[in-house]
This record gives structure tokens, C-alpha cells and sequence, in this order.
């Protein structure tokens, strides 16, 4: 292992955790100064709301700190149940099963709905938790080109024979921003008798018009029978996971769901504030309207200065500049000299040569954050040569 350890940290992979002495907002204190966040997944800025705060503190007093419990012995209180119904009310669907993370909810998602003599569809650039939950299960594994309606609507055709085709995306990939074809795929599925299932982490909450996430922006809404998603990113920021689903699906989870059946059950204080959250995302778009400006704003500010930005129109905004190095030392820079902190991705997390420093907006930052941002990238990417 050590013989590893160097080899990863020769290599410049290695990952150091940079420590913050702070909430998780637009600021953040990292050292002895403030910093402004430009890199984390708290896309609607809900991870130090103090609504979720009080309604957390609330549930502490109310239901205690922890169950020490599954939750199908002693670890399901009234709090979890009314958490899963606001969830699937908010997808529109029959039921929903919590997790301790949407790790979990992908991982114990394939082994008990698809068994040998079914088949799986799955993006070529799914996330790791996708990938490694198909493992678990005994149907065929399909992998279909990134993105690419013609190339699934072939295996599916490839694989016509099969007892049940369940066609898994992420709804969002998270290190393009790019943003599944959901209508064209749904399209292809149900002209093969197909399932659609999405990951919608990187949607959740804020993308479509009321933020119900990528089927309703895609305009499919009723059409994706299976959503997993998270509570650690848009909706909280905290951790915990969910598979919203038709009833059939959700009550074969819970009776059959590993990582449900032998994990402890979500805090407390975790369900108290995300049923906080579902309540303001459902009575108000403020939080949704402001990060869809901000994004807006980025965008259009670092386009027209000249650098060229991954995905279309999520909040994650990829500046692309192709060379691990360059990416790499421009972030160091942008962090030390400009106070603006932001993360260099390369070979292999992304493809080789397609290094990129990976910006992230939020409704927790201002018009001033965001110009801040584009002016010290516009500086340091003149410094570089990079525009």
C-alpha cells in the first residue's frame, strides 16, 4: 500500500481534503481568510438556511439524535414516513425508501428488481454508484455511448429477448453538466417495452420549471418510472439518498434493498429539516430563480471573454482548457491570489486531455460573487494565455 501511495502521489493524483472552519456558503473560511466557494453542491444554497437549521435543532428536542436501529426493527420513526410521502409527492410517484446516501439508493437498486434473463442499459458515463450496483445484479449488463439515442435504441434491439429492459442515466453528469436526452430516450424505451430509470443528484430540486429535476425539464414527467437522488446537494446539503418509484419497486426495496436492510436509519434531525426543505421549495421558486440567473450571468460573462465552457445551461460550468498542468496551476493561483476557490479536474476522474476547472453556481451567491468570479478568472486567464 505504500508502495501504491507514492506511486499515486508521483503521479499528482493523490486527493488532499482542504479543511473549512465554517457553514457551507457562498464564503467559506478555509485557513486564516475568507474564501469564496465556487466548487460545492450546494446549488440552492440551503446548507446553512436557517430555516433548515431551526427545523433540525427542532427534531433534536423532538425525536433525539439517532435511532441505533435498521429501520425494519426500531428504526423508523413517524418523521420518516412523512419524509417519503413529501418526496413522492414531489416526483409524483407511488412511494419513496430513504437511504443513508443515493450511493446506497443506486447500489441497492438493481439486485432486487432484475435478476438473470432481464437486461440493464446503462450510459457509458454513469456515475461510480450505478456502475457498481449493476455489478450486484445477475441480469445482462448493457453499456450504451454516452448520450446516444441511436446506440441505445440498437442494443436495445440487440438484446429484444429479454424478460425485463430497465434503461439507467444519470439525469445530469456532474462533471460536464451535461444534461440526458431524457425525451428521446424515453421515446426509444417505450418503443422496446423498456423501463427508464434516472440519477437525478445533480437536478434535484432546482432544474425544470418547478425544480422537479431532469424529467421535467426534459418535458417526461410520468414518463421515468425510477428517480434516485440525494439530500446532500441542492436539497440540504446534509447526506441521505432516496429511490422514488411505483409501489411495486419501492415495497421489493424495502424487503430486499441491502444497503436499506442493513444500514442505520437517516438522523433524525437530517428528516425534520429536509421535510423543512420540501415545504419551502414547494410553496416558493426563489432560491431556483436565483441560481438560474447567476448561471445565466456566468456563463454569458465568461463567454464573452473569451473562455469556453462545458454543458449549455446547469450551474455546473466546466471552463475548459484541455491541459492537467494548466488547469491545475491556474486553480492554485485563482485560489492564493484571488481568494476564489475552485477545483482542477484531469485524467483520470475526466478523459485524458480533457482537463477542466469545474465552477459550480449557487442561490447562495450574489451578483457581486459571480462578477468577482468571472473578473479573477478573466485576470488569471490572461496571465496564462488562456484567452
Amino acid at each position: 500500500l505504500d508502495e501504491h501511495l507514492a506511486e499515486v502521489k508521483e503521479s499528482g493524483l493523490y486527493k488532499h481534503e482542504r479543511q473549512i472552519a465554517s457553514a457551507q456558503r457562498a464564503a467559506v473560511r478555509v485557513g486564516d481568510r475568507d474564501v469564496l466557494n465556487f466548487c460545492s453542491n450546494n446549488y440552492l444554497g440551503l446548507a446553512a438556511h436557517e430555516e433548515l437549521i431551526k427545523a433540525a435543532k427542532s427534531t433534536l428536542d423532538t425525536h433525539g439524535f439517532g435511532l441505533g436501529s435498521v429501520r425494519f426493527i426500531c428504526g423508523t420513526q413517524d418523521i420518516h414516513k412523512k419524509l417519503e410521502k413529501a418526496i413522492a409527492d414531489f416526483h409524483g410517484t407511488d412511494d419513496a425508501i430513504l437511504y443513508a446516501a443515493c450511493f446506497d439508493a443506486n447500489g441497492g437498486l438493481f439486485e432486487p428488481i432484475v435478476a438473470e434473463g432481464d437486461a440493464v442499459f446503462s450510459d457509458e458515463l454513469n456515475h461510480a454508484s450505478i456502475i457498481d450496483g449493476i455489478r450486484l445484479c445477475k441480469a445482462t449488463r448493457v453499456r450504451y455511448k454516452h448520450m446516444s439515442v441511436e446506440d441505445l435504441d440498437a442494443q436495445l434491439q440487440k438484446h429484444a429477448s429479454a424478460r425485463t429492459k430497465l434503461v439507467i442515466t444519470d439525469g445530469v453528469f456532474s462533471m460536464d453538466g451535461d444534461i440526458a436526452p431524457l425525451n428521446d430516450i424515453c421515446d426509444v424505451a417505450e418503443r422496446h417495452g423498456a423501463v427508464v430509470a434516472i440519477d437525478d443528484c445533480h437536478a434535484s430540486g432546482f432544474l425544470g420549471a418547478t425544480g422537479r429535476g431532469t424529467a421535467e425539464h426534459c418535458g417526461v414527467l410520468g414518463r421515468v418510472a425510477i428517480t434516485t437522488s440525494t439530500l446532500g446537494k441542492a436539497l440540504g446539503g446534509a447526506s441521505g439518498g432516496f429511490t422514488a418509484g411505483p409501489q411495486a419497486v419501492i415495497d421489493t426495496l424495502r424487503q430486499h434493498s441491502r444497503p436499506y436492510l442493513f444500514s442505520n436509519t437517516l438522523a433524525p434531525a437530517i428528516v425534520g429539516a429536509s421535510i423543512r426543505m420540501l415545504e419551502l421549495l414547494t410553496t416558493s421558486s426563489e432560491l431556483r430563480d436565483r441560481l438560474v440567473d447567476n448561471t445565466k450571468h456566468f456563463r454569458e460573462r465568461m463567454t464573452a471573454a473569451g473562455f469556453e465552457l462545458g454543458g449549455s445551461s446547469h450551474p455546473i460550468a466546466p471552463v475548459m482548457l484541455y491541459d492537467a498542468k494548466l488547469a491545475a496551476a491556474m486553480a492554485e493561483r485563482l485560489l492564493d491570489e484571488h481568494a476564489l476557490y475552485v477545483v482542477a479536474f484531469s485524467y483520470p476522474v475526466v478523459p485524458k486531455d480533457k482537463a477542466r476547472i469545474r465552477v459550480q453556481l449557487s442561490a447562495a451567491h450574489s451578483r457581486e460573487h459571480v462578477d468577482r468570479c468571472v473578473d479573477a478568472f478573466v485576470t488569471v486567464g490572461k496571465q496564462f494565455g488562456v484567452i
